[in-house]
């Protein structure tokens, strides 16, 4: 990397040299059995200079072939952005755990038995189902250097159990499913294989949802698959400046429920994507998106921080190209009231549990829609059954304006967001049948 940064200085104003190598073994259940364990080791190392006011990037997975990575930067900075910010210096880093060797030392053959007691703890309470399975563990090494000064590197752990689960009779068709991730090993697959079967205990009875407005309660993975992206799209610091978010110009204002708060924070200790700081070197910290229904900050990296006038955020990530603003670890704030009361008070409603298609709406305007995957009908206070054939759709920011109540229990969705139930007062539902 030094020789790298070395050779971009003596061609570029700035530069700054980007290396993330990973370790990961995977074992994958089908069909009920094991279909086959992988283990991949990669190394990649991307490269940004400024040069004449202009960005230049290349990336490489050879380290060693610093002239061409140079020069392949060099050559892109003549079409490149102008660089509105300074690449950061030497600077003090939160001390975030993120790493647990002991995720290094499950050995295949214990993951191999976690998916196994996995998949036999649901087929004993429903023979006829077929599942997926699958156990993870993956360690992750990142460095960044700048030539300005600014270092950074840190190591982390991540390990990942989940299953899902078909059951097909004649034309219906019920998909249940649970996973988790964690800095930690997960050893405890009764605790996942829990969640289905209440799944599979709460579908057992079918019931029909009418075609009109109704009370739902969205559980904590509803929220992750219904209400997350459109709110994420218009926290994002570069829809903001494109004046493509509906919140864009509402910083300070009420915009939704009081009850709401929602911030991100990638300090929180052995979460998959916490960190000492964010892809540019640039420290985490935890940044309130919205206080009890005020809109107090958007997602900045340093370009887009730079032409919003305001400092970046901590939030650059990086995918196959240039850094972007991107959340990391998503908190909403638990509420007061328990899951069976929130039921208990819906005279006729839904459940949502899985929504499939929710992003095929206008998510920049906050409209989302689509099929309930796994959803229960709630009469008199009581859940009744599963509803087939139904359709929900309407809008993040009306729908959180008023918002009932939040449940006391949150939970963490695929380790990306840790969230409560929400139950909101009116939602578009439509039903075939």
């Amino acid at each position: 990397m030094e020789n790298i940064l070395a050779q971009a200085k003596k061609a570029a104003e700035e530069a700054e040299v980007f290396l993330v190598s990973a370790e990961e073994t995977s074992v994958q259940f089908e069909a009920n059995r094991l279909k086959h364990i992988q283990s991949k080791q990669s190394t990649s190392v991307a490269l940004r200079i400024i040069k004449g006011g202009r960005l230049g990037y290349a990336t490489s997975t050879d380290v060693a072939d610093a002239r061409s990575l140079v020069d392949n930067a060099v050559a892109t900075a003549k079409f490149g952005t102008r660089a509105k910010f300074e690449l950061p210096p030497s600077t003090p880093y939160p001390q975030v755990e993120i790493f647990d060797p002991d995720v290094d030392a499950v050995s295949v053959e214990q993951m191999t038995r976690l998916g196994e007691e996995l998949i036999a703890l649901i087929t004993e309470h429903t023979p006829e189902i077929i599942c997926e399975a699958m156990a993870e563990k993956e360690t992750i090494s990142l460095r960044i250097i700048n030539s300005r000064g600014g270092q950074a590197s840190y190591k982390k752990s991540v390990f990942s159990l989940g299953i899902v689960g078909s059951l097909i009779r004649g034309t219906d068709m019920l998909f249940v499913g649970e996973g988790q991730s964690s800095g930690h090993p997960l050893t405890q697959p009764k605790e996942i294989a829990g969640v289905v079967l209440k799944q599979l205990d709460l579908a057992k009875n079918q019931a029909s949802a009418p075609t009109k407005q109704l009370p739902v309660i969205f559980t904590p993975d509803g929220v992750a698959s219904a209400l997350l992206s459109p709110l994420m799209a218009a926290f994002n610091g570069k829809t903001v400046l494109e004046g493509a978010s509906p919140i864009g110009k509402k910083l300070g204002e009420q915009v939704f429920d009081t009850k709401l708060s929602l911030w991100d924070d990638p300090t929180i200790a052995y979460r998959p994507h916490s960190r000492p700081c964010d892809d540019e070197g640039i420290p985490s910290q935890r940044t309130p998106l919205i206080d009890q229904g005020v809109v107090t900050s958007f997602l900045y990296d340093l370009q887009t921080a730079a032409l919003a006038n305001t400092k970046s955020t901590g939030n650059a990530s990086r995918g196959a190209g240039l850094p972007l603003p991107s959340p990391s670890t998503l908190v909403i704030a638990p509420g007061e009231s328990t899951f069976d009361e929130m039921v208990g008070d819906i005279k006729e409603g839904l459940v949502i549990e899985q929504l499939m298609g929710a992003e095929q709406g206008n998510i920049l305007g906050g409209d989302f829609s689509g099929n309930v995957l796994l959803g229960y009908k709630v009469e008199s206070g009581k859940i009744v059954g599963r509803v087939k054939n139904t359709m929900v759709s309407g809008n993040v920011y009306q729908l959180l304006k008023e918002v009932t109540a939040i449940g006391s229990q949150a939970k963490w969705v695929s380790g990306v967001v840790n969230t409560p139930p929400l139950y909101c007062p009116r939602l578009s539902v439509a039903s075939k049948g």
